[in-house]
């Protein structure tokens, strides 16, 4: 028994094996996801590896970071040879891999395509687990002067306040305007109040020379632009 959980041991493993010296070796790049967390984790139980169990543990969401990224520590605690440090270790990696994404988005100060919309608002509502509303502001030459929550839960046409969204805009010298939420479910279908929204919104800017320029529905992965499949 002794030989066997010995040879599950990361250190009997030829160099070309071990993450550790693979990603010395080779880089970064090389690795896969598994073998990255078994680095963070740096050890596994009696029966698996650190890498086997890292597998084990993205097997459970389907091999997604992101979703793997929504897991609690009490969740990654579940697992066997995962205690409290370790699970804070993967929560800590992954929050950090989040965080440094947002920081990308930040830099885009121009929406020139639906994608620079899906660019600067995923990182911050595209892996919540509730629906959020939000409004990115732009100038004439769409070049972004604000972007702002609208409202937290279920979407619904009552949850729209047009005249602060308006009154915001006005304020903010804001020609244009980018509709955008999430949908937690991975969904990228526009419910039928997604398209009352748009066009609530759409009727009362045009009375004020301002243009809706697209509504944007984003998900973990993805997004739906109301623009591009000509519906806006």
């Amino acid at each position: 028994m002794q030989e066997n959980s010995t040879s599950f041991s990361i250190k009997n493993w030829s160099d070309d094996d071990k993450p550790r010296e693979k990603l010395i070796n080779k880089g970064k790049s090389v690795l896969s996801d598994a073998e990255l967390i078994a680095i963070l984790i740096g050890s596994g139980n009696r029966n698996e590896s650190a890498v086997e169990l890292s597998k084990r543990i993205l097997a459970s969401v389907n091999n997604n970071l992101n979703e793997l990224g929504k897991l609690s520590i009490k969740q990654l605690m579940q697992f066997k040879g995962i205690g409290e440090a370790k699970a804070v270790t993967i929560a800590a990696a992954l929050e950090v891999g989040r965080r440094r994404r947002g920081e990308n988005a930040v830099k885009i100060t121009k929406i020139s395509s639906s994608k620079d919309g899906f660019e600067l608002l995923q990182p911050i509502i595209g892996e919540l687990p509730h629906e959020e509303f939000w409004i990115v502001y732009v100038n004439n030459s769409n070049k972004v002067i604000h972007r702002a929550q609208l409202s937290k839960g279920g979407i619904t046409g009552t949850l729209v306040d047009v005249r602060l969204v308006l009154r915001q805009a006005l304020e903010l010298g804001a020609v244009g305007l980018i509709l955008a939420h999430n949908h937690p479910s991975g969904g990228l279908n526009p419910s039928s109040a997604d398209k009352q929204i748009t066009t609530k919104l759409k009727k009362a800017a045009e009375a004020l020379d301002i243009r809706v320029l697209d509504h944007l529905i984003i998900t973990q992965m993805n997004y739906f632009s109301f623009a591009d499949e000509n519906i806006l």
